[in-house]
């Protein structure tokens, strides 16, 4: 528990400093309850005039480090991707980059009142549709659609096991660009709940 404290004081410490605060998403569970060696990237919530802006903050990072990234939750997809996309390239082509260092999200597990970690160190992002395979589309208004057809959360997994196999292995996870970071970080922990075989690495935003 002190770890999490130690990291929850650094946060609050860095947000007096800057004055500037982040509001992390939350989930009822716990991908990975623990990083070492890690280093922090903030990506914050900032509004100029009626225009918002993802305020990317990563002087603290090294490269040979495990890297955490605490975005906004209010932050949309389209905002935060695109900066996402930037800090894994420049780690990827770094001389001195880590193969062992991974990429994680931060979170809140609000029921045990802790911090909490998603990695995505292999996950490419895409901004843009595919060109070919099975969507499946997360939209910004809680809907889940598998090529067009909607499917309720709670059935989904029998849904898509349902399918052949080559559609199974075709699957592509998309979502909508306006959506937030908040609702984006649950429906990934919702797809990594579900006992499925999917082996495409890309997700798409659009």
């Amino acid at each position: 528990m002190k770890k999490y404290l130690g990291f929850l004081l650094a946060l609050v410490l860095f947000s007096c400093e800057g004055k500037k605060e982040i509001e992390l998403p939350k989930a009822a569970s716990t991908i990975i309850a623990d990083v070492q060696e890690h280093s922090p990237i903030y990506i914050f919530f900032k509004v100029e005039g009626k225009d918002t802006i993802a305020d990317v903050n990563r002087k603290n990072s090294i490269v040979s480090t495990n890297w955490i990234f605490n975005i906004d939750k209010r932050l949309p997809l389209k905002l935060i991707v695109p900066e996402i996309i930037k800090l894994q390239a420049k780690k990827d082509k770094s001389m001195h980059k880590n193969e062992a260092a991974e990429n994680y999200f931060s979170y809140a597990n609000d029921v045990k009142k802790t911090m909490a970690f998603l990695p995505f160190t292999k996950v490419k992002y895409v901004i843009g549709k595919p060109k070919s395979g099975t969507i499946v589309y997360f939209s910004k208004n809680n809907k889940i659609l598998v090529d067009n057809i909607e499917v309720k959360r709670d059935s989904l997994e029998d849904y898509l096991n349902k399918m052949s196999e080559v559609k199974l292995h075709t699957i592509n996870f998309c979502f909508d660009k306006n959506d937030t970071y908040d609702r984006y970080i649950k429906n990934i922990i919702s797809i990594r709940s579900l006992e499925i075989e999917v082996i495409q690495p890309e997700e798409f935003i659009y």
